[in-house]
């Protein structure tokens, strides 16, 4: 199947216009929330195995990307009208559960919809981003949301520095406006620096990163993702000699198209948000999730790498992990790069609910 092939449909949700795109008529119902900077495009591989093996894929633009609403404020991008988001979704498509999946910020969508909704989400699959609880981005030393997020990423950038979390949250709409300089090469740097396609530096080579001593992890998320306070996130990022196999210019057009389309404003209010989820959220602290659950990461993903507290105790907030995943030589973009593993294992884990 091709883009083409797809249903593509807008619907109601939650007071939001959210566009799908929809592969299978018929079968249990799997949603697709996406991550930052990309669109329900990134789910073009699952889309198509997913609806041949007999399930009802639906991949959302999450509101702020894409064809869907845009709030203008940054508090409309708080984790519960994400949640409920998905909820509508679910409803409006006449179903009355799914399972979730998530990418990048699209995980903690997915496994905070399971965490307060199992009503509605009987199982979650989470890529890249392990379940966090409260503090959903599970940082070095902060793995459940132990301290307020804003202190978290202080703390891991140091004094001179700033977690590009914060530095995405800065006013002004900076992280936006010095992207749209020059969109599509901010757009295929932040793919290549990203992926598993960059060369490590040679004293990096052979070591497991997802396995890194505490202070030697805190120095290398340091050094990869925190923002010089006189600096800019570009400085961060690398251009390739040539495009990923997994990255083509057809690919990469339809990518950039989406995010011309909705701009980078919407997407980034989503960091801005990380004191106030935490606040919501402290009203469910110390729950589990109960529903089958399944995580899968990358071996060179920098948020797999800064994870590895939260996945190596996962199981005492995931009561039934049916599995925690790494799948060597892939970096950030899971189900872009390595969608032929991605799909063995989420469809390994929808055949055994």
């Amino acid at each position: 199947m091709s883009i083409a092939d797809w249903e593509s449909r807008s619907v109601q949700s939650n007071g939001q216009r959210i566009r799908l795109k929809i592969a299978g008529s018929s079968g249990p119902m799997v949603l697709l929330c996406h991550g930052f900077p990309e669109s329900s495009y990134s789910w073009r591989h699952q889309l198509d195995a997913l609806a041949a093996a007999g399930y009802r894929a639906v991949a959302m633009d999450m509101r702020g990307y894409g064809r869907s609403s845009k709030p203008a404020e940054a508090v409309a991008y708080r984790i519960t009208e994400l949640v409920a988001d998905c909820v509508g979704v679910v409803e409006a498509l006449g179903e009355s559960s799914a399972v979730i999946v998530g990418h990048d910020l699209g995980a903690p969508v997915a496994w905070t919809a399971a965490w307060t909704r199992p009503d509605i989400f009987r199982a979650v699959v989470g890529l890249s981003v392990p379940f966090g609880a409260r503090g959903l981005a599970c940082l070095p030393g902060n793995p459940f949301g132990e301290l307020r997020p804003s202190v978290a990423n202080r703390q891991l950038a140091g004094p001179d520095s700033m977690f590009y979390h914060e530095y995405f949250s800065l006013p002004g709409d900076i992280a936006a406006r010095e992207a749209e300089r020059d969109l599509r090469s901010w757009l295929t740097s932040a793919f290549y620096t990203l992926s598993a396609d960059r060369p490590l530096p040679p004293e990096l080579a052979g070591v497991d990163l997802t396995r890194l001593p505490e202070d030697m992890l805190r120095d290398f998320v340091r050094a990869v993702m925190s923002v010089p306070r006189s600096g800019t996130f570009n400085a961060l990022l690398e251009q390739p000699e040539k495009l990923p196999a997994w990255l083509s210019e057809d690919i990469l057009e339809v990518c950039l198209a989406e995010l011309e389309y909705g701009g980078l404003t919407g997407p980034l209010n989503y960091y801005r948000n990380s004191d106030l989820d935490w606040e919501i959220l402290g009203q469910h602290q110390g729950k589990p999730i109960e529903v089958p659950a399944l995580y899968i990461g990358g071996d060179r993903d920098i948020v797999t790498i800064w994870s590895q507290q939260a996945i190596a105790r996962a199981p005492e907030v995931l009561m039934d992990l049916r599995g925690s995943i790494i799948i060597p030589n892939c970096g950030h973009w899971i189900q872009q790069e390595q969608p032929l593993a991605v799909n063995r294992e989420l469809l390994a884990f929808l055949r055994a609910l």
